[in-house]
């Protein structure tokens, strides 16, 4: 019998009442290799547990091809190594800031709207997937041995579906693989979302920010018995490209968590260290208000959430607060912070001078290239993370007409006759000078990050509609897509043929090496480039973009080795730079560490 259980009031454990004191660490947006420091560092802060998400898509990039689902059973080793508790969420839908959700790119272009639902096909799918992901998770729980003591039923299901039978589904689904430990449901604290996102017989926990009282009266009317449970306590936020950086004042959440805690409940902190969107899984959202259905909104690289142990793993005053907050609730003395993880010994340089084309790049790393009667989406040409290539002829001879392209999603670089004639997005998705024929069109096309929340999630990337030139259709488009991961071959990339030396103000590869003393974490400096991807030493350590917030990209020091590194750019708008470089993470200003109840710090 599992030792945790949920018992009429309290967690129990063992037939004694517990706290969960959690955090959120998702172990996809930090380096292995430094898993072990973030974890002491949550224990440090005085937290007995470590909750993560799992992407789906992360682990199974095509049907039926899994990748490193391993990667959750050696994280959860490492919390038990820690000394942690275990809060295992699988979705299979996340949310998370996270590229669609965590639902994989090709599931949702085959079943659309039937995603998250008892839809045959797609049970079918998670029903697989679950088989795979599950024998990482049952070994690995409390009554085993192991660190795992609650398993999530879905995600926040009552803000977005109603589909009881598929909750149902679902929960008898992880009884049926072998899941013992304690199941759970979370939700924003509202009674629609309530009602459509919780299970009967399976706990219900509560997701806000503030107003933990109020929160929980309204759990309260839903579920009289059971212990209270704030699953996602908001202590900070994210940032979207294009918008300003976000910050919660720390006495401010440290003031919100005393509440939860004096409520008698139990917490975890979201995000407790945010980590890094590594590779281009960023989400996005769309904005337009409660509907979640307007403007597309990507989200940044960096998933530092303002978090208290922020993206370097560096305690923040939030940090020192909330391990203030918690101290009285720990069972003895908090352990002492870990040794900081080094970093970099100097500022480093490096000269990008090989340069290839775009096109040359398409040609020795993308997909095969084919024509349509209509233009493909990224989803028809098994594109996740990446771009395509589409071009078509304007017929001629014809006088000049707008050239306008529908459902475009969501930026794409528009070049006329080998010319660059303008970026359109989906607010301006019209040349701002007409075309006419006959012309070679060619539109570069990147997704900056599927909808991860909201009725749109799922919504498929690239043109969606089609191109029109003034009101008549342009059919017979040639197109082609490049997957971010075609640059996992570091051998294919290197032989992606140059095409002399870096010019200025064109997109393309940009390849170059840098000389490092003293390894360590670092920053990537980009100035002056526009938009793109970056490399080192074959790790995609994640997405740039000149519109901010975000100015920098965190390397991870596992990443940097002493002498010569490897740093490839990609860019795709044009830069007037040739350079980049790596310096030192930089300083934290924070006030002395807040004293702890019957310290002498």
């Amino acid at each position: 019998m599992n030792g945790f259980r949920v018992g009429e009031d309290d967690f129990e454990l063992d037939g004694r009442p517990v706290r969960l004191l959690s955090g959120a660490l998702h172990y996809f947006r930090v380096h292995e290799a430094q898993w072990g420091h973030r974890l002491s560092m949550l224990r440090a802060m005085g937290l007995n547990c470590v909750e993560t998400y799992v992407p789906w898509n992360l682990h199974e990039p095509r049907p039926g091809e899994f990748s490193d689902v391993e990667a959750l059973g050696r994280f959860l080793d490492a919390a038990h190594d820690a000394g942690l508790w275990a809060i295992v969420r699988p979705g299979p839908y996340i949310c998370a800031e996270w590229e669609n959700g965590g639902l994989p790119h090709w599931l949702t272009g085959a079943v659309g709207a039937r995603a998250r639902t008892r839809d045959a096909e797609y049970l079918g799918h998670v029903d697989r997937w679950f088989g795979r992901l599950m024998t990482q998770v049952v070994p690995r729980q409390h009554d085993r041995g192991g660190p795992v003591i609650m398993v999530q039923v879905e995600n926040e299901y009552g803000s977005y579906g109603s589909d009881q039978v598929y909750l149902r589904h679902l929960t008898e689904l992880l009884r049926s693989e072998g899941v013992s430990a304690p199941l759970f449901t979370s939700d924003g604290p509202e009674d629609h979302m309530l009602t459509g996102g919780s299970v009967p017989g399976v706990l219900a926990t509560a997701n806000f920010g503030s107003q933990a009282r109020a929160g929980f009266e309204t759990l309260r009317r839903h579920r009289p018995k059971g212990p209270l449970m704030c699953m996602e306590f908001w202590c900070g936020w994210f940032d979207h490209w294009g918008a300003e950086h976000v910050v919660r004042d720390a006495a401010d959440a440290a003031d919100a968590l005393r509440e939860i805690l004096e409520c008698g409940a139990s917490v975890n902190l979201y995000m407790a260290h945010g980590g890094t969107n590594f590779a281009g899984w960023a989400g996005a959202n769309r904005g337009g208000g409660a509907l979640h259905d307007g403007v597309l909104e990507p989200d940044v690289t960096s998933y530092d959430y303002d978090a208290p142990i922020d993206e370097f793993g560096r305690p923040t005053e939030k940090f020192w607060r909330f391990r203030e907050v918690l101290a009285p609730y720990a069972e003895g003395p908090l352990p002492e912070l870990p040794a900081p993880p080094p970093s970099l010994g100097e500022h480093a340089a490096a000269g990008l001078a090989q340069w290839a084309p775009l096109s040359a790049v398409m040609e020795s790393l993308g997909g095969p290239l084919a024509e349509y009667a209509v233009p493909p989406t990224f989803e028809e040409l098994d594109v996740d993370r990446g771009l395509v290539q589409y071009s078509l002829t304007v017929p001629g001879p014809r006088r000049p007409y707008p050239l306008s392209v529908r459902g475009l999603r969501d930026r794409a670089v528009v070049y006329v006759d080998g010319v660059r004639a303008g970026v359109l997005t989906e607010e301006e998705p019209t040349l701002p000078e007409p075309v006419a024929g006959h012309a070679r069109v060619e539109l570069w096309v990147e997704s900056l990050g599927r909808v991860n929340y909201g009725p749109r999630t799922g919504e498929a990337k690239g043109v969606t509609g089609g191109v029109l030139h003034e009101r008549q259709y342009l059919h017979g488009v040639r197109a082609r897509g490049l997957r971010l991961d075609a640059f996992s071959s570091a051998k294919a990339v290197r032989a992606v043929p140059a095409a002399g030396e870096a010019p200025k103000g064109r997109p393309g590869l940009y390849r170059g090496t840098v000389e490092v003393r003293g390894p360590g974490d670092a920053t990537l400096q980009l100035p002056s480039w526009t938009r793109g991807f970056a490399w080192v030493n074959g790790f995609n350590v994640g997405r740039y973009w000149s519109v901010g917030p975000q100015t920098s990209l965190y390397v991870p020091g596992p990443v940097l080795r002493e002498g010569t590194n490897e740093v490839w750019v990609l860019e795709l708008e044009g830069t007037d730079a040739g350079t980049v470089s790596l310096s030192p993470i930089p300083p934290l200003a924070l006030p002395l560490p807040l004293p702890l109840p019957g310290s002498d710090i």
